[in-house]
């Protein structure tokens, strides 16, 4: 009887943990990468940095169980982390309240800001995060020279022209984003834009690209996406959404996660029901995407 009862106890035991959380095991608080969007005052979580490697956090549709331990783990008020921007410390983000049963913000939190050397607004966004990091980023972030922003929108002009777009739209070049860097502390900018054309009245071609100075010292494309989207493909119906930023790659900021002493770029994409996240490493002279996520707030 006393086997039969400690092998039903086991049994029990294993079922019940199956059945857990995998938040349970976080109760040890894995390190984290916030996005700090609208102005500074919100935190959408990016993702967990877990041995130099980023995993999806709780994401807005998640189970409200889960929501709720993540909320009490990360957003206590008056938890502080630190802001980053130009991938190096640059002030404080503190919790005040977050609420898992609000219907476009469960997962998020509102925040309060302190810098004195950023702030943050409209499409200047940065990062905070808990995460020890050895190797500080540079710090460098900044608007480009006159000569640097010809420079790099003439490689803007002959990518719209391989990708067919015509020399008539490419001369009204718009953008939402186009900011200098220094990722790995050489002292020559690093540069990520979000830029795109009218080639119709209901449709917009976009491109996100991370340009850098080759052997020769001429910037090139290490990464470049090129995109169309026409009015119907728009949830709102109005192509005009996407000249406010919707849909458009738009820069957070820097930060070396995996501490290899060139820092990752990181990207926000807002959408109507949400927002995506990705993370670019620079490998063999080239950038990759090195993590994807996304994070869903509620119906249009």
């Amino acid at each position: 009887m006393k086997i039969n009862k400690f092998v039903k106890t086991f049994l029990c035991l294993v079922i019940v943990m199956s059945m857990v959380s995998p938040l349970v095991a976080q109760r040890g608080r894995k390190p984290i990468i916030f996005a700090v969007i609208n102005d500074g005052k919100w935190f959408e979580p990016i993702a967990y940095v877990e041995k130099g490697k980023l995993t999806a956090p709780v994401g807005g549709d998640a189970d409200q169980k889960d929501i709720l331990l993540f909320n009490k783990t990360y957003y206590k008020p008056k938890s502080t982390y630190r802001l980053i921007f130009g991938g190096a410390n640059a002030g404080t983000a503190t919790v005040i309240s977050s609420d898992a049963k609000s219907e476009c913000a469960k997962n998020m939190a509102q925040v309060s800001v302190a810098s004195t050397k950023t702030k943050l607004g409209g499409f200047v966004m940065g990062l905070a995060t808990d995460a020890v990091m050895k190797n500080v980023g540079s710090g460098v972030r900044r608007r480009p020279s006159v000569a640097e922003r010809t420079e790099i929108e003439s490689l803007v002009r002959a990518e719209f022209a391989n990708q067919k777009v015509s020399e008539t739209a490419t001369k009204n070049l718009r953008y939402h984003n186009l900011t200098a860097l220094d990722v790995d502390k050489d002292k020559n900018a690093d540069f990520v834009g979000s830029y795109w054309v009218e080639t119709g009245t209901t449709e917009r071609a976009l491109l996100f690209f991370i340009a850098e100075k080759n052997s020769a010292g001429k910037y090139e494309f290490g990464y470049s996406e090129f995109r169309t989207i026409k009015q119907e493909e728009v949830m709102s119906g109005d192509i005009k959404s996407l000249d406010e930023g919707i849909y458009h790659e738009l820069l957070l900021d820097v930060l070396d996660y995996d501490q290899d002493g060139t820092s990752e770029i990181f990207t926000y994409v807002q959408s109507f029901e949400g927002a995506g996240f990705n993370a670019y490493k620079r490998e063999k002279g080239k950038w990759t995407k090195s993590f994807e996520g996304s994070n869903y707030h509620c119906g249009y």
